[in-house]
């Protein structure tokens, strides 16, 4: 039987885990899946923030439940993957949003800089997927992964970018994100990544400041840069039945600059 638009993309029913949900990009597609119908279980280090997103969530009248718990912590990642299974029951959708960056010349770069942005960045996306996929997704023959990639997994620095740890886990996800996706295929999994652009951010408002807003979005073919609302329609697309024929892919959400180079 066809579905209408509005049930292909509806997610009443589903439960969903986003990490790094307090706030920023996270919390933005929190809104849209909880928008959806989901209920929504958020988790980040900062307990103060998560108290906030999730009263914020609450207020849009999102059924919101909340861990908090450092990604980058293996022994977290479990307990905070226990306690939503605990709580909501299954998880169905699983947002690896939790990321971080460090600047710093690729000829000096401190090594416990790579290695903390490679334990957030790539080895935490895997383990949240391991657990998840094996304690909820697997079992019940369903689920939906999406990462959180970047364009700059798609291209090298540009000048004055100095973040080489970040580029490379970010590419690092993209193809982990095409592995999962051909592993788990038989089990009903779909494993998605998006791409941002430059969004405004705690993490990238160093960089907005350096450059200058307008010089930046005068490099986007459509002379902007992300904001609050960009990434919803791609996070509901991968995380609904509209989207379950598509899996493997990376979708960039840039104002075009990665079709045009940075």
């Amino acid at each position: 039987m066809k579905q209408s638009i509005d049930e292909l993309f509806s997610l009443q029913g589903k439960q969903v885990l986003v990490t790094g949900g307090s706030r920023g990009l996270g919390l933005q597609m929190a809104e849209v899946l909880g928008d959806a119908g989901a209920t929504v279980f958020l988790t980040a280090r900062s307990a103060e923030d998560l108290e906030q997103a999730a009263a914020a969530l609450n207020a849009r009248g999102i059924i919101t439940d909340w861990e908090a718990g450092d990604a980058s912590n293996p022994a977290d990642i479990n307990r905070v993957c226990a306690a939503a299974l605990m709580r909501l029951g299954h998880v169905d959708i699983l947002v690896n949003n939790a990321g971080a960056s460090w600047g710093a010349p690729a000829e000096d770069y401190p090594l416990e800089a790579w290695d903390k942005v490679m334990n957030l960045n790539v080895r935490s996306v895997f383990l949240f997927s391991q657990y998840l996929a094996k304690h909820s997704m697997i079992p019940r023959k369903q689920g939906r992964i999406i990462n959180l990639a970047s364009i700059k997994g798609l291209m090298g620095n540009a000048e004055h970018d100095d973040i080489i740890a970040y580029n490379a886990s970010k590419a690092a996800v993209i193809n982990m994100t095409r592995a999962l996706a051909g592993e788990w295929g038989e089990h009903g999994i779909t494993v998605n990544a998006l791409a941002p652009g430059w969004f405004p951010s705690k993490m990238t408002q160093g960089m907005i400041q350096f450059r200058g807003y307008e010089k930046m979005a005068s490099r986007a073919p459509l002379r902007r840069l992300g904001d609050d609302e960009d990434l919803k329609g791609a996070t509901l697309l991968f995380a609904s039945r509209a989207g379950k024929h598509i899996t493997g892919q990376v979708l960039a959400v840039d104002g075009g600059v990665s079709a045009v180079g940075d």
